[in-house]
């Protein structure tokens, strides 16, 4: 690997590291409020979380791009707190890929937290536990495979992103150009053998990240069938 390819490979894990961090804490709160909640506005609080699934990468790298430019309405509140720019930036990236990834983190947070029967609330709620005491000491726990899902596919979503980052970071080396836009930089070039080992790693990793989640998964289910 080339040194540049080395940088692109460390700004792709501090991405994803970073977006799923932030994807979780925005995520868990989110997905407990449409599981529970019975507001006129959840179907389309849905839709919009999902709507990545269905749109382009391109849409909304372009329109993100707009936003995070000097004139757009993210990047100007940004600086009114002393911010630099977005646009080209490593921050862009995450806000990006945040959005982008959201739906892959909110639904398996979703349908774990539907899952929880009420009367299980109920008996912690008898035994004088707090809402907030119930959610973690209850509803976490029980919520363990779908938070599994959904750290890991917000971390390997975010490790294949190419056209919301392209739109958003560009291809700038060790700031915001990530694997897969030096993926296709080696390929536009001609240079095969590089573009494989780059390909290689990705699938591999991809592979036994997977295998080792289904693992867990699988653990986890026995376990509490056996219960």
């Amino acid at each position: 690997m080339t040194p540049q390819d080395l940088d692109a490979l460390l700004v792709t894990l501090r991405l994803a590291l970073t977006s799923t961090v932030i994807l979780l804490l925005l995520g868990i709160p989110l997905a407990w409020w449409l599981a529970r909640t019975r507001c006129r506005l959840k179907t389309a609080v849905e839709a919009m979380v999902a709507l990545p699934l269905v749109l382009p990468p391109t849409v909304l790298g372009f329109y993100l791009l707009i936003a995070l430019s000097a004139n757009g309405v993210l990047a100007g509140f940004w600086q009114a707190l002393g911010g630099t720019g977005l646009a080209f930036t490593f921050s862009g990236l995450v806000i990006g890929s945040v959005l982008y990834s959201m739906p892959f983190v909110v639904q398996p947070l979703q349908n774990a937290f539907s899952s929880i029967e009420e009367r299980t609330l109920e008996a912690a709620s008898t035994l004088r536990a707090s809402p907030l005491d119930r959610f973690f000491s209850v509803v976490l726990p029980l919520s363990r495979s779908g938070l599994i899902t959904a750290a890991t596919l917000g971390f390997a979503h975010t490790m294949g992103e190419f056209g919301v980052v392209l739109m958003i970071g560009g291809n700038i080396p060790g700031q915001t150009q990530v694997l897969s836009i030096a993926i296709y930089d080696h390929v536009e070039s001609l240079e095969y053998d590089q573009a494989h080992l780059l390909s290689a790693g990705l699938l591999v990793f991809s592979f036994c990240l997977l295998f080792l989640i289904y693992a867990m998964l699988g653990r986890t289910n026995s376990k509490g069938l056996d219960r």
